[in-house]
């Protein structure tokens, strides 16, 4: 199943990132052009500069975010994500300088 998830939504040419999990054997077999695999059991963290530290981060901040919303709709999850993105990738930053400077740089057109 898991691997019929990742085949509809990434391209074959994309090198996959990822964790020693089980499900996961089996990419390249299946017609992905590079898996590489980090094993956090055996103390890995990095591998030829290849890691999954970014992703987890992102993850573990976004379910801390969306906690906060008992519930949420699933048609709305998507654009809910879309602010925890652009919330953790400006998270260093001054976050009401980047809303207000953002429809400067892309106005709305009628």
């Amino acid at each position: 199943m898991l691997h019929g998830i990742i085949k509809g939504r990434i391209d074959l040419s994309a090198s996959i990132h990822s964790d020693g999990f089980c499900f996961y054997d089996g990419l390249v077999e299946a017609g992905f052009a590079k898996r590489h695999r980090i094993h956090h059991q055996d103390d890995q963290f990095a591998l030829d500069g290849n890691h999954i530290n970014g992703i987890e981060s992102f993850w573990n901040f976004a379910k801390r975010r969306l906690a906060r919303f008992n519930t949420i709709p699933e048609a709305s999850f998507p654009i809910f994500l879309k602010e925890c993105e652009s919330r953790f990738n400006n998270r260093h930053g001054d976050l009401s300088r980047v809303m207000l400077q953002s429809p400067r740089r892309n106005p709305l057109t009628t």
